[in-house]
């Protein structure tokens, strides 16, 4: 089979995506990933047997929701002349597309149109998500079109792939039915993630890591107040933050404004081999996450890497979060709330068996919930629709 990873992502730093394409590698098959590009990375890479085609830069630095939908817009473009042209000197029988945005499904209608099946991942609730970022109502008319357009792009897939059950069940009431949709959780990929015993590092640092996308709704400036409250109590503490995103500049003046430069670590992007190997001399993995109506229910990947890689997590009480895990397996705190996360962090600084158990409760979760278990679930879905494949054109 022949099967294409389409995102408006980098590719290298996308759990998710990697996850997928990198399995069906390993199973035999070849597969290509459009994706976007950081200043300085070529228009063309194999990594891990992916070829991964580059074909827009892109710099995280969106002010409002029109220069976020240009290069939306501009992407959709130029996927959709890349895919025609690739189409008709090497078709595809598979294009796995990954929302956001959803209407970036529409970009393989000349494929779709000769035969190719078409998988919609839903990474994020696009209506929720907008809504979170651009400060929009519900009730707006922008939030009602975007629902509009989610049913559309929904429609023209083959099959829906969904990043979560709680999403599952929303969608399922507004825009799919359940036989045409499947709910995937981002588990992580043990090729990347596995255990690799204690933190090996000089010196007695407490060390916490946030891993991931620099916005808002991830609560990043609550955990650098927690940290500013603990200047006294625990001197030797240090946050990581690893990522890039729209809040990158915000949280750097924060930091500035606290006197947390020598606590506090701002590092870019990087590709998920260099964030494993951070997190594998890390004391503490942090996901401080507010619990509004999208990160409320929006699962993080963070949380499962941080268990495959053996380290403690401490995260915000979500719905989401309840729903897959209890206090057995994470230490939870009131999202939005500084001081309750600067007393759990305390606590858990000053309580090594605790940190322990937590170690010991969520390997055993993620004994049960690895990718390697769950892969033959899409495995089993891409042989279902390539049985089904029929051309639409001569």
């Amino acid at each position: 089979m022949k099967a294409c990873m389409l995102a408006y992502t980098f590719y290298d730093a996308d759990n998710r995506v990697r996850r997928y394409a990198e399995a069906l590698v390993r199973r035999g098959d070849q597969v290509d990933a459009i994706a976007l590009a950081r200043e300085g990375q070529p228009a063309f890479e194999v990594i891990r047997g992916v070829r991964v085609f580059r074909i827009q830069k892109r710099v995280i630095d969106e002010k409002g929701p029109f220069s976020y939908l240009i290069k939306l817009l501009l992407f959709f473009i130029r996927s959709a002349w890349f895919l025609a042209v690739r189409q008709l000197r090497e078709p595809y029988d598979l294009i796995h597309v990954h929302s956001v945005p959803d209407f970036e499904v529409f970009a393989t209608i000349v494929p779709r149109l000769m035969g190719t099946r078409v998988i919609l991942d839903i990474h994020d609730i696009v209506p929720e998500f907008y809504a979170s970022k651009f400060k929009v109502g519900e009730g707006s008319l922008v939030f009602r079109a975007l629902v509009m357009l989610e049913w559309l792009s929904i429609a023209y897939s083959n099959h829906v792939i969904i990043a979560n059950h709680l999403w599952y069940d929303r969608l399922t009431r507004r825009s799919v039915r359940p036989e045409k949709c499947t709910a995937i959780i981002n588990y992580p990929d043990p090729a990347i993630f596995s255990r690799r015993g204690g933190p090996a590092r000089p010196g007695n640092d407490f060390v916490m890591c946030y891993p991931g996308t620099l916005s808002w709704h991830q609560g990043l400036d609550i955990a650098i107040e927690a940290v500013a409250l603990l200047q006294e109590e625990i001197p030797e503490l240090r946050l990581q933050l690893v990522g890039d995103g729209p809040e990158r500049e915000n949280l750097k003046r924060l930091i500035r404004e606290r006197g947390l430069e020598d606590r506090i670590s701002l590092t870019g992007l990087i590709p998920m081999e260099q964030v494993a190997e951070i997190m594998a001399r890390i004391d503490l993995g942090v996901v401080p996450k507010r619990a509004d109506s999208f990160g409320n229910e929006a699962f993080s990947t963070k949380i499962m890497e941080f268990m495959a890689m053996n380290v403690p997590i401490l995260a915000s009480r979500t719905r989401i979060d309840e729903y897959y895990f209890n206090d057995r397996i994470v230490q939870f705190f009131e999202s939005g709330n500084a001081r309750d996360l600067a007393e759990k962090i305390q606590l858990l600084y000053e309580d090594s068996e605790r940190r322990a158990e937590l170690r010991a409760a969520s390997a055993a979760f993620i004994a049960q919930n690895s990718w390697d278990i769950r892969r033959h679930e899409y495995f089993g879905l891409v042989d279902r629709l390539l049985t089904k494949r029929q051309p639409v054109v001569a």
